[in-house]
């Protein structure tokens, strides 16, 4: 007759289940790499390369997070309005925009919105540019990063919206009505007691966004912005290093992404011990 072992009363056992097995593998992958790019001339060179398209990347991503941030939760406190006009319109905009790929709205923002943006900057300025005060603006005045900055800010801001609207909704109504009882206004309502309990819900699936920005910001290589994608084409293009190019390029996108999942896990576990605390 066979006996099941408690898994409590052997330890050892327990801490070798945990033992997080990928991520030794993918530590062993990257140590490979990073040999590569230290003992071979071809690596070093392609790693020189792309690493101006680091700092790129970075900016991209950085800016077009924070101002989807900005605009998500004006859109989130939209669809959690009273004034049905308000969450009428912010769902038409978050259920528009989530069904546009990343993609496809990164161009139409660069090759449709940021031509009209200018026809319309002329039109309000028009009496200064016949007086000759101001130059006319052409779209050549738009840069194309932040073109792309604009189209992965509008992508994002309706999926971060819904984040924020989750989290909203998750606090208690009968705190809010007893805030609103007690004279607090609407706004003081938001920052005092929807907030501080908001973030908790929020902070993991925002993290999650962020790095899937990460990931889509490779998507601004088709404008032709010098990232670590388009660097990496445009590198492997020249000399048909397509295999160590895009090993360093997969490496670099690695390093970022991964440090950061394992960052919002670990947010993730201490967070939920301190609500089980």
């Amino acid at each position: 007759m066979t006996t099941l072992e408690n898994p409590r009363a052997n330890p050892s056992r327990k801490r070798r289940e945990i033992v997080p097995y990928w991520l030794l593998a993918i530590i062993l992958l990257g140590v490979l790499i990073g040999w590569a790019i230290v003992a071979d001339s071809d690596y070093r060179q392609i790693w020189r390369t792309l690493s101006g398209g680091v700092a790129t990347t970075l900016y991209v991503t950085f800016i077009a997070f924070a101002l989807a941030c900005l605009l998500g939760l004006a859109v989130a406190m939209a669809r959690t309005s009273t004034v049905r006009v308000l969450r009428e319109i912010a769902t038409f905009y978050t259920e528009i925009v989530r069904g546009i790929p990343i993609l496809v709205l990164l161009f139409y923002v660069a090759f449709v919105g940021a031509p009209a943006i200018i026809e319309a900057v002329n039109w309000l300025l028009t009496p200064l540019i016949d007086a000759g005060a101001i130059p006319e603006l052409t779209v050549r005045n738009f840069d194309l990063t932040w073109r792309a900055i604009f189209a992965l800010t509008i992508g994002y801001s309706a999926f971060i919206a819904e984040v924020f609207r989750a989290g909203i909704e998750a606090v208690d109504k009968g705190q809010i009505e007893a805030a609103r009882s007690l004279g607090l206004s609407p706004w003081r309502t938001f920052r005092l007691i929807v907030a501080p309990q908001a973030i908790r819900t929020i902070l993991p699936p925002l993290g999650n966004d962020f790095v899937s920005m990460i990931k889509d910001s490779a998507l601004v290589s088709a404008l032709g912005v010098q990232d670590i994608t388009q660097l990496g084409k445009v590198y492997s293009a020249s000399n048909f290093k397509f295999f160590e190019t895009y090993n360093v390029v997969a490496f670099l996108y690695l390093t970022m992404t991964i440090s950061l999942s394992l960052l919002v896990r670990a947010l993730e576990h201490r967070m939920a011990r301190e609500g089980r605390g």
